[in-house]
């Protein structure tokens, strides 16, 4: 049955339509206009309480059930736990992918978000303040992230729900400001990804 992608064209929306597309699941995007406020409706909160996109149905959840989950992150997970797929099964192996998929969640996503704020601010004073300080984060965590592709294909060595997470973001790289010179495996596994003939779909689906 197909699943509902309540979303708009950020980076956690393109996550999810990339995980997607790479898991085979017939999808139909229902856009949530940010910029007109549609993420406040009550029939959007019913299903994200946080009133923030991503959000997705699945009227064949667990015991056929209808279910709804929000939170790009919890997304993920849900979806390679219902496909068996880009989410390893034995512990020692899931281990990797929960740290990459949860350092996405707490900074590279965050941090570059703050960038996208404070680069769009008219006040000089405050603009300046805060890309000082935001993109500063935002290499150190480009750098963390180049350190750790050094020797590995991908984040967690078999792809997983972890680079799709951070794919998202790091597709916005131009707006962040920075170069892939300056980080070149995360070029490398940037390139890799996105020759992908899922990961292209999903990133060329309309979701908005």
């Amino acid at each position: 049955m197909t699943i509902e992608l309540h979303t708009w064209n950020t980076p956690n929306g393109r996550k999810i339509s990339v995980a997607l597309e790479e898991m085979g699941l017939p999808y139909r995007v229902i856009p949530v206009n940010i910029s007109k406020g549609d993420q406040f409706k009550p029939e959007f909160l019913a299903i994200s309480p946080n009133n923030k996109i991503p959000a997705i149905v699945d009227p064949d959840g667990p015991d056929g059930q209808r279910v709804s989950v929000f939170e790009s992150g919890a997304i993920l997970l849900y979806l390679g736990e219902k496909t068996g797929k880009f989410l390893p099964k034995p512990l020692i192996e899931r281990i990797p992918v929960l740290e990459w998929l949860m350092w996405q969640m707490g900074g590279f996503g965050p941090m570059p978000g703050q960038v996208h704020h404070f680069i769009a601010l008219e006040n000089e004073q405050d603009r300046a303040y805060g890309l000082k300080r935001y993109m500063a984060e935002t290499r150190r965590l480009y750098a963390v992230l180049d350190k750790r592709l050094a020797d590995r294909e991908y984040v967690a060595d078999a792809l997983s729900v972890a680079d799709f997470a951070i794919l998202g973001w790091a597709w916005r790289h131009p707006r962040h400001k920075v170069d892939f010179a300056d980080f070149p495996n995360v070029g490398r596994w940037y390139e890799r990804l996105m020759a992908r003939p899922a990961v292209k779909r999903g990133m060329e689906a309309k979701l908005d």
